[in-house]
């Protein structure tokens, strides 16, 4: 090989390098080309050309929205919720004091005007400090995603109940790993994290899932739901709309709930 082909290769070989390479602070490589394709994705180990992550600003308290969350309470008004309303009773809304917005019972149901299908969803719950009722009659609600899959809410604190009825459970399928629930006036949180199903056609594809961190402890981990979760019979699945709204229960009983907020998710 000649002088002028060496130079030329080794020239090739610094320009494929530099490919590889962006500025920084020390000029160490930000992705490579030649590496082997991930199993399953279409992008290589470590692929300078897969897109980087949107940037979020978390919130600067704990459990605010981060900034691409869907801010659905805030405490200062209900613009993001429509009331169902039942049968025989005066259309009204659930009660907006305090901060927080607490079941009017007779309002019927709160529903999002936004609809969701994979998401993560936060909201914080507390059972009035005045104790009225027992078992599924006290500060019983419940967080329906899509309208239909419920995770239970009741204040479980020294109340006994059917174990998939307790505070954290999939409602008539899972009871909750561990009961964390707080005294009568506290406030409860939920992180949720739900995958949609998926139908094609008529015909179930994939079944839901959920996760529910409760007060910080994980009470359920990637449960897969057989259904919908109705009351004394086991429920199932039948097609829906890929997205569909959030509704929190009125079961005729008071509860409260504040600082609620979702995120769509892409899994």
């Amino acid at each position: 090989m000649n002088r002028r082909a060496v130079l030329s290769s080794v020239l090739a070989g610094t320009a494929a390098f530099a490919q590889e390479k962006k500025p920084n602070r020390f000029n160490q490589p930000t992705g490579y080309r030649d590496t082997p394709v991930i199993p399953f994705q279409r992008w290589k180990v470590h692929d300078i050309d897969r897109p980087a992550p949107a940037v979020v600003t978390p919130s600067g308290v704990a459990g605010g929205a981060p900034s691409d969350a869907i801010v659905l309470l805030d405490g200062k008004d209900l613009s993001h919720w429509t009331f169902a309303g039942k049968k025989n009773k005066p259309k009204m809304d659930w009660k907006l004091e305090n901060g927080y917005m607490e079941v009017n019972p007779g309002a019927g149901d709160a529903r999002t005007n936004e609809s969701f299908g994979d998401m993560q969803l936060h909201l914080e719950w507390s059972a009035p400090p005045e104790i009225s009722g027992d078992s599924q009659w006290r500060a019983n609600s419940g967080v329906m995603i899509m309208g239909m899959y419920e995770v239970q809410v009741l204040d479980s604190y020294n109340n006994p109940t059917y174990a998939d009825g307790q505070a954290g459970a999939i409602y008539g399928q899972y009871p909750p790993l561990v009961n964390p629930i707080r005294k009568p006036g506290e406030w409860n949180v939920y992180d949720i994290i739900w995958e949609a199903p998926r139908f094609v056609g008529k015909d179930l594809a994939k079944p839901a899932f959920v996760s529910v961190i409760f007060n910080g402890v994980v009470v359920q981990h990637r449960k897969e739901l057989i259904g919908r979760t109705p009351h004394k019979i086991v429920g199932t699945y039948e097609a829906h709309a890929p997205e569909l709204p959030l509704t929190l229960q009125d079961h005729d009983v008071p509860v409260r709930y504040r600082n609620i907020w979702a995120r769509r998710l892409t899994l």
